[in-house]
């Protein structure tokens, strides 16, 4: 009796399959995210304008959408905002880096000696909860009303935060990693450049997300109480003549800078996943 043959089928590949239908529902997600977001922004936009226009709000207390836009634009002619803009982008650029490179090496410090970093954490955990506005009229008297105050001022609000979080990421590093160091004959100098540093880098990396808008928070307190120009010196100038245009323009510029700053973190991030 003769069987019949059949041509083998080819081989259905749902792994494949599977994987670009749960792409394309990503895809679908992150472009909701994104619709969603953007729409909430023109919403908001379009109803504090509604509302200024018809006098719901008050105009001179709230502004509205065009009037912030039209005193941008006449401070755009005249140039007075890019001197505000930098020297606000300066200092808090300083403050970040100067922050960043003085935490690694204290958590490094600390990370190295274990009697120092038992001696000093009490003192990192008062000085890291203090209130650092309150700092801000002791840096005046002590150093004077010049940038010099403010940059300071925008590192006193991230520097001690940063190293404990720095040194708390160093010694959580994988101990069999550090064993293996020390079982090839390798000394602690070893241990931190081969194994701590580098294991510890995604950890400095979301630190730095974090002090690029402490260090422009501390930088604006700053400027309140020490400053002739820069964008906390606008906001508090303009709260005293009642200019409520000058006012909100200059707290959008700074959530547009905390933004970009933010950006520029993440894209260093991005580059560092990449190569490593």
């Amino acid at each position: 009796m003769n069987r019949k043959k059949h041509a083998p089928q080819p081989p259905t590949d749902t792994t494949s399959d599977g994987q670009a239908r749960f792409i394309r529902r990503l895809r679908r997600h992150r472009i909701t995210v994104r619709t969603a977001r953007i729409l909430i922004l023109i919403l908001f936009l379009l109803l504090w304008e509604f509302c200024a226009d018809q006098g719901i709000i008050d105009s001179f207390i709230f502004s509205s959408p065009s009037r912030i836009a039209l005193c941008f634009y006449e401070m755009t002619v005249d140039r007075s905002i890019f001197l505000h803009i930098g020297i606000t982008l300066y200092e808090t650029i300083v403050s970040f880096l100067l922050v960043t490179a003085i935490g690694i090496l204290a958590a490094v410090l600390l990370w190295c000696s274990r009697s120092l970093s038992e001696i000093l954490e009490p003192y990192l955990v008062v000085l890291n909860s203090l209130p650092k506005s309150a700092l801000a009229p002791l840096l005046i008297v002590w150093l004077g009303a010049t940038p010099t105050t403010i940059i300071v001022a925008g590192m006193s609000v991230a520097i001690f935060g940063s190293i404990m979080n720095l040194y708390t990421s160093f010694t959580t590093v994988d101990k069999e990693k550090i064993k293996l160091i020390y079982t090839l004959h390798g000394n602690r100098r070893h241990a931190l450049f081969k194994v701590v540093l580098p294991s510890s880098v995604p950890a400095v990396i979301s630190n730095m997300k974090v002090n690029i808008g402490l260090c422009l928070v501390g930088v604006v307190i700053g400027e309140f109480l020490a400053a002739r120009s820069g964008l906390g010196y606008l906001i508090i100038y303009s709260s005293q003549v009642f200019k409520m245009n000058w006012l909100l323009m200059s707290i959008v510029l700074l959530c547009i800078m905390a933004m970009a700053l933010y950006a520029v973190i993440g894209v260093v991030e991005k580059l560092y996943r990449k190569r490593f």
